[in-house]
């Protein structure tokens, strides 16, 4: 059987993306539960530290979200000051 190049990268650019999208509702949805969103758009610009007080929330746990939420365009990420905020 012969396997079409094009084809192939196609598919394997879809189930990437669905992959993605699949990992990132999980981390939606934990940010809804533990109010990350809510505390980001109330106080935010916040580091993660911040954030994790407002929460209640381990700083670790927090960090990771931010930064996966930040790769995603969920929130944005200023480096000059280390914070992240909720996109308009």
């Amino acid at each position: 059987m012969d396997v079409n190049p094009d084809k192939l990268s196609s598919f394997m650019g879809k189930m990437l993306g669905e992959f993605g999208a699949a990992l990132n509702s999980s981390l939606v949805m934990i940010g809804d539960k533990l109010g990350l969103y809510r505390a980001l758009s109330a106080k935010g610009p916040l580091t993660p530290d911040e954030l994790a007080r407002a929460t209640n929330t381990s700083e670790r746990y927090v960090r990771e979200w931010l930064s996966a939420q930040a790769a995603s365009g969920y929130v944005e990420y200023d480096a000059a000051s280390g914070k992240f905020s909720m996109l308009p």
